[in-house]
């Protein structure tokens, strides 16, 4: 499956191969900045290594400011035809923003990525910080692992609540004022919910107007669209009730 990060003023859609041209600036005394192919790596090794029964379904890389910032998403197959476990991490070379790393799910259908739970982050970039880093994905991915199927089951939750229209912008009203969709990404919630892009969601439920939301998100900047997917996350399952 082909990527889906929308390209936007934000963001540029790149490959992995891309990631690797990146420069990296110079390390000092006090900062270790750690390159965006060589943190995409790490995490798609150990997951590989520790998810038994998953194989790499896709991966999705967007950057932002010439490459100093990029937010990523790596999914893993399993036995499940509806959803693959993603990876969301982020990384940036001007100390911008610290390294992140969550667990949740992403829709085959249309790659919309569901996140929940805790974001973990990295603060250290000091010598010898990689071996720390390696730590903390692999204490990430143990630890979140269940995660995954806490989503999936919110999902199936929220497919079985219908949604009329004006209870549809009246979250999207929620989701606009708790400043989790933007106004230019407003209308595009409300596009994908009155038109939606793939006909799975064309049942007016909760879960559709869900993908509407996180379609929307995908032009969010690198360093704000892991903390706004789940917001929203705690937003439409807090509606489900």
């Amino acid at each position: 499956m082909t990527t889906k990060l929308s390209i936007s003023t934000q963001n540029q859609r790149v490959d992995f191969d891309t990631l690797a041209t990146i420069p990296v600036p110079e390390a000092t005394r006090t900062y270790q900045p750690v390159a965006h192919h060589v943190l995409a790596l790490m995490v798609k090794t150990i997951a590989l290594n520790m998810l038994h029964g998953y194989e790499l379904h896709s991966e999705q890389y967007g950057i932002a400011r010439d490459g100093a910032q990029m937010f990523a998403v790596q999914s893993f197959r399993g036995d499940t035809d509806d959803m693959a476990l993603s990876i969301g991490f982020r990384n940036s070379l001007d100390k911008s923003m610290a390294i992140g790393i969550a667990l949740g799910a992403s829709v085959f259908v249309c790659d919309n990525l569901v996140l929940s739970g805790d974001i973990t982050v990295f603060r250290k970039h000091t010598s010898g910080m990689l071996d720390d880093l390696r730590s903390m994905i692999i204490n990430t991915v143990y630890t979140q692992r269940d995660m995954f199927h806490k989503v999936r089951q919110d999902a199936l939750e929220m497919n079985r609540i219908p949604l009329k229209d004006d209870d549809a912008f009246r979250l999207m009203g929620l989701a606009f004022g708790r400043g989790i969709i933007t106004p230019r990404q407003l209308p595009v919630m409300k596009s994908e919910w009155t038109k939606p892009s793939h006909d799975e969601f064309r049942m007016r439920s909760l879960w559709s107007l869900y993908n509407a939301a996180t379609e929307a998100l995908k032009s969010s900047p690198p360093q704000s669209i892991m903390e706004r997917h789940t917001k929203l996350h705690t937003l439409f399952t807090g509606y489900a009730g």
